[in-house]
């Protein structure tokens, strides 16, 4: 589902600072070599990220779903000096592309990658973040935010993508199909979690972002 014309999300685009070199080359060769391409970030939705994580300005960042690697080029982006960026994919086929692009990056000393289950990982990392990204399988995003959300500082973040789920969230829950049902508990969930305050923006495929208030 489009959200808006391509005529004007062309526009957007084309108003959008330009993205790096490195993840230009990433985004054509994802687009060439990978399945389902659709899944990266890309130019516009990277700007976004990599200008939240500059905002923010955090310390350390977890990410969950690394897919090419595209996410967490952009988010590191914003890190402090000293900062890291851990990225956590079931995928183990992605791992060389993966690894290939973090290595040509000025970040990479910074992001390290993990490929595994998250659900069995995320325990075992004993760091506070400042930003949580979110973006792997949707029947588990409950169980990542409840996994993370006590490693979150206060006033610290959660951004979850694909939260519009292509339209889809405003179908009949009774009739609409498994995916969808678990996007819109998700976001009936946030928006009903009163320790966080929380904003859902329409870019791209939805994201919505979560500050911790309180514990």
């Amino acid at each position: 589902m489009e959200f808006i014309s391509q005529e004007l999300d062309d526009y957007v685009c084309n108003h959008t600072g330009n993205e790096p070199d490195l993840l230009y080359q990433l985004n054509r060769k994802t687009n060439i070599e990978i399945l389902r391409p659709r899944m990266i970030s890309g130019h516009f939705q990277g700007r976004v990220l990599s200008m939240f994580s500059k905002m923010i300005q955090p310390k350390r960042i977890l990410e969950i779903g690394t897919y090419t690697g595209y996410s967490a080029l952009s988010l590191a982006e914003g890190l402090t000096e000293g900062g890291k960026l851990t990225t956590i994919d079931v995928n183990e086929e992605l791992e060389d592309i993966i690894s290939e692009f973090i290595e040509k990056s000025e970040s990479k000393s910074k992001i390290e990658l993990i490929i595994g289950n998250a659900i069995e990982i995320i325990p075992t990392i004993k760091d506070e973040f400042d930003l949580v990204f979110i973006d792997a399988d949707k029947q588990n995003y409950q169980k990542y935010y409840d996994l993370v959300f006590d490693q979150i500082k206060i006033g610290g973040y959660i951004l979850a993508d694909n939260v519009l789920w292509s339209g889809k969230v405003t179908e009949d829950y009774e009739t609409t199909d498994k995916d969808t049902k678990k996007m819109i508990e998700f976001n009936k969930m946030i928006q009903n979690d009163n320790r966080v305050e929380n904003v859902l923006f329409p870019i791209r495929d939805g994201l919505m972002l979560a500050r911790k208030i309180k514990s």
